[in-house]
């Protein structure tokens, strides 16, 4: 293996596990998660001579992918139903436009169907580190969201996807009035002003803060970027709930995990399986997953860990796989790293939501009402 390739794995490999914390630690991991992806295409860039051709691509599946991951946090940590079916909204209408625009290359698409989820959701936790976010009423989640969908993501998701502008050539050229190649400590050394500047906004940003924790009611616990810290923001001690095979939440997973492969699939190389293909094959194996787990939980199997659903659900569907392999497909026929990686990738959310979505059923008993 060479250089090239082992930092593009470990670049890879930080963008998937690190979404993996997000159950645990919220805000941090998303955090995390922002900075990777906002350093990996200049670590590339730099540091090797990859065809990044394909990056937005790539890129965009993997902003999917972490999204997803703090999704389905939300099953796991959010009591309160509103807020959740708020961003249970964001998040597939963020969804379905990113799937259109893999598909159409209409960059439009992802201004008309904003990331309103992400910010959404750094809002809600960053409550949650010295509040119970359950305390916010209907009015003040959907003032919220639409704060954050109004006047951040719209002039964000044009900036970046409609007009295409370069943060860092906007910076050098239009701010500083240097040429693109000057390296960042001669374009500010050229311009102290902007060390003036920086100075100004980190005491507005104090004071703001500041004036903020004044007015803000007494915090509820210690502040904490660890969930279990204050459990009663959580449900992981809620009992698992009897399920049946045919439901919404059935539908609902199916749906969620198509669009994902979909979206997936745009990037991978040699995959040849249309959407309709995907989402026909996706759902059949989601299908027989529950099916599986449903058979099994009659006869008093149930599962301890998401590590060993994780594991279970995975003998299943490789078995599937190689069934299906074996009646309609051809050796030849088969992308076999591909066809493991969307193994993976589908028995993993599949896992998550299963294990996750009893304790969202448990937390959702009819929206309460407000005035």
């Amino acid at each position: 293996m060479g250089q090239d390739e082992a930092i593009f794995l470990i670049v890879v490999g930080l963008r998937l596990f690190v979404p993996l914390l997000i159950f645990r630690y919220p805000l941090p991991a998303i955090f995390a998660c922002l900075v990777i992806d906002a350093a990996d295409q200049t670590i590339f860039q730099n540091r090797t001579d990859l065809d990044l051709t394909n990056y937005q691509g790539y890129d965009k599946a993997l902003d999917v992918y972490y999204l997803s991951m703090a999704y389905l946090s939300t099953f796991r940590n959010w009591t309160d139903p509103f807020a959740a079916r708020t961003a249970q909204f964001l998040w597939y209408y963020r969804l379905v436009g990113v799937v259109a625009f893999e598909l159409t290359d209409v960059r439009t698409l992802l201004l008309i169907f904003p990331n309103t989820f992400e910010y959404f959701f750094i809002a809600y936790e960053f409550v949650r580190l010295a509040w119970d976010p359950a305390r916010l009423s209907h009015r003040q989640v959907i003032k919220l969201a639409a704060f954050i969908w109004i006047f951040i993501k719209l002039p964000q998701e044009y900036w970046i996807h409609v007009a295409q502008l370069d943060f860092t050539d906007f910076m050098k050229e239009d701010v500083f009035g240097v040429s693109t190649d000057t390296s960042w400590g001669d374009a500010i050394s050229e311009n102290l002003w902007f060390i003036g500047l920086l100075v100004a906004l980190v005491v507005i940003v104090v004071l703001i803060v500041r004036w903020a924790l004044r007015i803000a009611p007494p915090p509820d616990w210690k502040i904490s970027a660890d969930v279990e810290s204050h459990r009663q923001s959580t449900r992981s001690d809620s009992p698992p709930e009897s399920t049946q095979l045919i439901e919404w939440d059935l539908l609902e997973k199916a749906v969620f995990v198509s669009l994902v492969a979909i979206i997936f699939a745009q990037v991978i190389p040699s995959t040849d399986l249309s959407p309709f293909q995907i989402l026909v094959t996706v759902s059949a194996l989601v299908i027989a997953n529950a099916a599986v787990s449903q058979f099994l939980a009659a006869r008093g199997h149930s599962w301890t860990s998401t590590i060993t659903l994780f594991t279970a659900m995975l003998v299943v569907n490789a078995l599937l796989v190689l069934l299906y392999v074996a009646l309609f497909r051809r050796d030849d026929d088969v992308n076999e790293s591909a066809a493991l990686f969307f193994l993976l990738l589908i028995t993993l959310i599949t896992a998550l939501y299963d294990h996750y979505r009893p304790l969202r059923s448990a937390g959702y008993p009819a929206l309460r009402t407000e005035s």
